[in-house]
């Protein structure tokens, strides 16, 4: 019986083989894979393109809840609560001078799809707004000789008004004064003729 030990053949090697070149293979194709994923996440997405900044067509109403009470639940929507409501933020200001800072603010217009970039102007623009402004401050200065002349027409009237009733008054007193010496006239005669009154009682 022969010893396992002075056997020729040599124990089969179980542990696993791996096969390199396989392995590095797949290795620089899961590489290259990253690095590719790895630029395109790198790269921008394209920018929103967003509108210039534009003045307001609108007046904004800062004293239309001045001196009004409003009962507050907790159901009720946040417009209506108290302070001042943004419907395009979706959010509530305590007082004025924020919520126009709000309004006015880089959120809020982002908010609109503005950008905080304002318009330039050209040359045509600028003459064409002088032009505008200049039309509007004659119309203002026309509005106003217009309004001054009124105010002119009747203080005048006023003035001949406060004339005539001073000249109806001085008429009347004219008038008493005559009544007043004739009727003093009359009292003198009387005295001289020895009456002592025209339709006295009977002595």
């Amino acid at each position: 019986m022969a010893s396992g030990s002075g056997s020729s053949s040599a124990p089969e090697d179980h542990r696993r083989k791996w096969d390199k070149e396989e392995f590095e293979r797949l290795a620089e194709e899961r590489l290259r894979e990253e690095l590719e994923a790895l630029e395109e996440g790198k790269q921008k997405p394209a920018p929103v393109t967003r509108e210039l900044l534009r003045q307001r067509d609108y007046r904004v109403d800062l004293e239309g809840k001045l001196g009004k009470s409003v009962v507050i639940t907790k159901n009720t929507p946040s417009s209506q609560t108290g302070g001042y409501y943004c419907n395009v933020c979706d959010c509530v200001v305590k007082d004025s001078i924020n919520f126009l800072d709000h309004i006015n603010g880089k959120k809020h217009q982002r908010n609109l799809g503005m950008s905080m970039r304002v318009e330039r102007s050209s040359l045509d623009q600028v003459k064409k707004r002088f032009e505008l402004n200049k039309k509007k401050m004659e119309e203002k200065k026309r509005d106003y000789d217009i309004e001054q002349r009124m105010k002119e027409i009747r203080q005048e009237e006023d003035k001949l008004k406060e004339y005539r009733k001073e000249r109806k008054k001085e008429k009347k007193r004219k008038l008493d004064d005559d009544l007043d010496q004739e009727s003093e006239g009359q009292s003198e005669l009387a005295a001289i003729m020895g009456f002592s009154g025209f339709g006295g009682a009977k002595k």
